[in-house]
């Protein structure tokens, strides 16, 4: 039987466990299975990587950058986003990859209009590095919005009517507003989001959070995480299957 999972730590309402055996069922995969390793702390994926017939893992929050060390070698998507969400087992080798790429660019490109040339992403963990690199590839100006500030980004207090209309897309990777703490938003002045905006919420559960909702008031387009957890999840497969080129 072949092992697959996901690594994280307080992981157990996991999207990807439920998602892959609705998968294996529904597509007859009878000889995988997919677990979650709750660990507390990184240095235990040493066993992880110990199951019999282990063939790959997702990684989760808060190890996307902490698994690095671990691994023999890098996509050169990984390398360059500097995370990691899919590891692959070949040869004996651990192999990381980054799908949350993949997943975003996907589920973003549908709904960028010719206004939309700007972006604030709200975060800098490791899915903030994915976004990050398809915001570059699509050649969409951004600035990262945190608590701290550097010389290159924002603050929450720095957020004025002049610099929310001048971004109309709002990217949020942090995990303010996650089940169960669904009263909880990143704190922007959402009384300047008007139909010009996109707020882009990489949490999935609750599908319709406080950040979408006070967007979605003023007449934003709004987009939670679930097709990019979907498009990863199955670049993820296909890279545990060889399936890509």
């Amino acid at each position: 039987m072949r092992q697959f999972g996901l690594i994280g730590k307080n992981i157990a309402y996991s999207f990807s466990k439920s998602y892959f055996a609705e998968k294996f069922k529904n597509e007859n995969i009878v000889d995988a299975v997919y677990n979650v390793f709750d660990l507390q702390h990184i240095d235990e994926v040493k066993k992880v990587f110990e199951i019999e017939n282990l063939k790959g893992f997702n990684v989760t929050i808060p190890y996307k950058q902490e698994i690095i060390p671990f691994l023999d070698q890098l996509s050169p998507e990984a390398k360059s986003i500097g995370a990691v969400n899919t590891v692959l087992i070949k040869d004996g080798k651990k192999i990381g990859h980054n799908t949350d790429c993949y997943g975003f660019y996907h589920s973003l490109k549908p709904l960028l209009e010719s206004h939309r040339k700007k972006a604030l992403v709200l975060g800098n963990g490791g899915a903030a590095k994915a976004v990050y690199y398809v915001l570059d590839l699509l050649k969409i100006e951004y600035k990262i919005v945190s608590r701290t500030k550097t010389e290159n980004n924002f603050t929450y207090d720095d957020l004025n009517e002049e610099i929310m209309n001048s971004y109309q897309i709002i990217v949020n990777c942090s995990p303010l507003g996650t089940f169960p703490n669904i009263e909880n938003a990143p704190l922007i002045p959402y009384q300047f989001i008007n139909d010009k905006h996109l707020l882009y919420d990489l949490i999935y559960n609750p599908p319709l959070t406080k950040f979408m909702e006070k967007g979605q008031q003023n007449g934003a387009k709004i987009k939670n995480g679930h097709e990019m957890l979907i498009l990863q999840a199955e670049e993820a497969w296909k890279i545990w299957n060889n399936h890509t080129e």
